[in-house]
């Protein structure tokens, strides 16, 4: 089978969650499809991430800091930009055609035996399918440490039958309440399920609701907790630069902090108050994992680590050049996110904001909380275009300006049928001296980096 025919297989078994049956979350199913492969769970030690948002920058932080202290890492993430390749890397690097190809002959002819034997009643889903293949590729190329990002909720994740060194919790807030629960309290439960009895989770303090449930599993469990509130910075870093002679936030968080002992400098390419807990989750793994005896972690590895951190698609600003405006691509594709994007916003480009030179692409999932997120985030701009991205989830241009009716001046937006359009039109509107905002679902922005060249 070529590259190409298995991915194709992959998209072909319907992995949107609007169309995935409840009853498709069961691990026990999981279960018996990794016992077919031979358990390659159990083949490597791992580090299990869950939350609302978060989850993906923390664990893109934590897996930079093993590599920058020699750790040999594993890194799972979901969903992808560009290339569905980049849910699966090793030391950096997304999985080779080749390498995919290989592992997902070996998970499909697998779990077609276990349909037509009746082990299975019904073929595994897109992601279960997928955190197989990353499950056996981990087997073959033998990392050090694996760190697992939860693709939804926690408790019957597909990522959840490993038994993790650690489990991190990140910030809860509310989002799929179809599967995961209309409250917070609910959706901190199913979050809660990564815990172990007797085990070790890193988390902060955050709302009650979430706080309440994770304090009673902890106590349940007989787990450990650690707080990583001593490496949250207690303001926001202060420093500045200059765009077009406006003088704004840069985009980095800069910060001396005490680490192991010692005080380093963190240095982090991911920008917003909210990354400030996603680092400093971070950094208290990374110091459990040393005294649980990985003594390659250091104050400097961290402080490496850190700063050579590669998470795209996070607030990632493309600099003005050649008469186009400056470009801010962000993934805020729930309230909470959004809410992260307006404040960064809010500080990174004041001056733009007041003269109307930010203008919004925005398209996103119908699934998602489309009302609160477009009340958060439309009145900023000057001017809005909405768009769709190529899948069939997205929500419509009619949807989404339907949902703004109450917020914002409807002769503020305007649509396009494609993101390359809405681009271009977008371009346009905001100028070489404006800034370009492109949000909502992480399929408009991988399009967006498509069309503007960006490589990952």
């Amino acid at each position: 089978m070529s590259y190409q025919t298995a991915v194709e297989q992959m998209f072909e078994l319907g992995h949107e969650l609007a169309q995935m049956p409840a009853h498709k979350f069961d691990l026990a199913h999981m279960r018996v499809l990794l016992a077919a492969l031979g358990n390659p769970e159990q083949s490597f030690p791992s580090l299990l991430v869950a939350g609302t948002n978060g989850k993906g920058s923390t664990s893109a932080t934590l897996a930079s800091i093993l590599q920058a202290s020699g750790v040999k890492t594993a890194l799972y993430t979901s969903p992808h930009l560009i290339r569905i390749n980049e849910r699966i890397r090793l030391g950096g690097k997304p999985i080779s055609d080749e390498e995919f190809d290989l592992v997902h002959d070996k998970v499909e002819q697998a779990a077609q035996h276990l349909v037509k034997d009746g082990r299975l009643p019904w073929h595994p889903s897109f992601f279960e399918m997928l955190t197989a293949m990353a499950f056996l590729h981990f087997e073959l190329t033998r990392p050090e440490m694996a760190v697992l990002e939860v693709g939804m909720g926690g408790r019957l994740d597909a990522t959840n039958v490993v038994e993790p060194r650690l489990s991190i919790i990140t910030d809860i807030s509310l989002d799929h309440q179809k599967y995961l629960g209309e409250t917070i309290s609910e959706i901190a439960r199913e979050k809660a399920g990564i815990i172990r009895p007797k085990g070790v989770v890193v988390t902060l303090p955050q709302m009650p609701e979430a706080n309440d449930v994770i304090g009673n599993t902890i106590l349940d469990l007989g787990a450990r907790a650690i707080n990583a509130v001593p490496y949250v910075p207690p303001v926001s870093p202060a420093s500045s630069t200059t765009l077009n002679g406006t003088e704004h936030a840069v985009a980095r968080n800069r910060y001396p902090l005490d680490v192991m002992g010692s005080q380093i400098l963190i240095d982090s390419p991911l920008p917003g108050r909210h990354q400030l807990r996603n680092v400093a989750l971070a950094i208290a793994a990374a110091e459990e994992l040393r005294r649980q005896g990985l003594q390659s972690i250091t104050a400097q590895t961290v402080e490496r680590g850190i700063r050579e951190t590669h998470w795209p698609g996070r607030f990632q600003v493309i600099p003005a050049a050649n008469g186009n405006p400056e470009y801010v691509l962000d993934v805020a594709h729930n309230p909470a996110g959004a809410w992260a994007l307006r404040s960064t916003l809010s500080a990174r480009y004041e001056a733009q904001l007041d003269q109307g030179h930010v203008t919004i692409v925005f398209g996103v999932m119908r699934d998602k909380a489309l009302r609160e997120i477009v009340e958060i985030l439309f009145p900023l701009a000057a001017h809005v275009v909405v768009t769709h991205a190529d899948n069939p989830r997205s929500a419509t241009t009619e949807e989404i300006r339907a949902a703004a009716s109450r917020s914002t001046d409807p002769s503020l937006i305007e649509t396009a049928p494609k993101v390359e359009t809405a681009l271009n039109h977008a371009r346009e509107l905001a100028g070489p001296k404006g800034v370009v905002v492109v949000t909502g679902s992480m399929y408009v922005v991988g399009e967006a980096m498509q069309i503007l060249g960006i490589h990952l």
